[in-house]
Formats: structure tokens, sequence, C-alpha cells
């Protein structure tokens, strides 16, 4: 694991699903819906659960076993996010500890902002519908940047809005690609152990400067202040 480095205080930035907000209700809402369709059965939830990081790839492979080669996986994509993009927020909402969170850090002047792989066609409406769209400092999705993660594109251009040092940010994700696109641009990395973690993910691997189990930990990575 990286040794802490001299305080980062400059921008906090978040990965939107598992992160952020907990979207995975409305996400596995959409997939039985395309399962019905195709009549096949449900699947339980927490089987769901630890693939809606991965977005409308992972909800695919776990809901049909479909990878993006595969010739049927493009057609069944756009059917099932315009399912999601119809029921964007029935259930989705902030993690708990997060508005905490955004207001300690709006209190103190250190800015915030999302930097997702969720298309901007949904990122900006369920930003808007939790509350957080007209106080997020950057929003960086997946179709921003050149790359999506783990590439640090979206890293550098989200730094690029905020004009600040990637060195000083923080950026905090529930996926090893979030680590690793935190990591190459040079930030300091925070693995979220509330988010959609599945039996085969290794956090503690992935190379972060800390792991935290509830979103206010962030506070303890953060250099105090005093009045």
């Amino acid at each position: 694991m990286p040794e802490r480095t001299p305080p980062r205080d400059a921008a906090v930035l978040f990965d939107l699903d598992g992160t952020f907000a907990d979207t995975a209700p409305d996400m596995a809402a959409a997939l039985q819906t395309l399962l019905a369709i195709h009549g096949r059965p449900a699947l339980p939830f927490d089987r769901v659960r630890p693939h809606a990081s991965h977005g409308a790839r992972g909800i695919l492979k776990v809901g049909f076993g479909l990878e993006p080669e595969d010739p049927d996986y493009e057609p069944r994509r756009l059917e099932y996010l315009d399912i999601y993009a119809a029921a964007l927020v029935v259930d989705t909402a902030p993690f708990p500890g997060i508005p905490e969170l955004v207001a300690t850090l709006e209190s103190r002047g250190i800015p915030w902002g999302i930097v997702t792989n969720k298309p901007t066609y949904l990122t900006e409406p369920l930003m808007e519908r939790i509350g957080f769209l007209e106080r997020a400092a950057c929003l960086v999705c997946g179709d921003t940047a050149a790359r999506p993660k783990p590439h640090p594109d979206p890293m550098f251009h989200a730094c690029d809005r905020l004009r600040v040092d990637p060195a000083r940010c923080w950026y905090l994700g529930d996926a090893e690609r979030d680590i690793r696109a935190g990591l190459a641009a040079g930030m300091g990395t925070l693995a979220a152990l509330f988010g959609y973690l599945g039996p085969d993910d290794d956090p503690a691997g992935w190379g972060a400067h800390g792991m935290i189990e509830h979103p206010l930990d962030v506070l303890d990575w953060l250099p105090e202040r005093v009045g």
C-alpha cells in the first residue's frame, strides 16, 4: 500500500455508482424488466448488486452472460439503457454519510466533484434528482474525456476544470479501475469498502493509499482545519 502522502486538500473526487450514490436498486430493477421481456427468471438482488459498479457491461454479464464482443451485446445494451433511463431515480440515493461529507467539504472550502464512467445523459439527470448537480464543482462522465477509467484521462480532465494539481486531490472509488486511474494521475486514492464489492474483489491488493468503511472516514485523510 502506498505511504500516506503530504496533506491533500485541493479537491475530493468521487466515483458515482457504488461510491457517491447507491444506484444498484434502480439498475437491478431495469435488469429484472429486461429479463422478463426476454422470458428469463428474475435474479436475486444480492447477486446483481456487486455488478452495478461496472455499469451496463456488468449488468448484462450477470443477467445474460454477454460480453461486448458478443453479437447480441450492443442491441441488448441499448435496450437495457432505455429501460434504466426511464426509471433512473426511483430508489437511488446518496450513500449514508455522503450528504454530511459534502457539507463538511463545502464548509472547509474544498471543492468536490464526480468522475464516473456513466454517460453524461444519465449522470446529469441523476445528480440533479438527488440534489447535487449544482453543488458539484465538476462532473466528468464516461464520454467526457478521450478514454474512460482506468485511463487517467478523466482524472486529468477533472483537475483541469478545477484548476488544481492532481497531487493535491483525493479520489474515492469502489472498483479497481477507480484506484488505477487515480494512481496513474498521481492522486491520493481511497477504496470505498461500502460500495459494490464482489466476492472476487480484493481492495487490499489495489494499491490504494487507504480503505474506508464509511464516507465520513474520508475526513481522517484530510488535514484538520482550525477555525
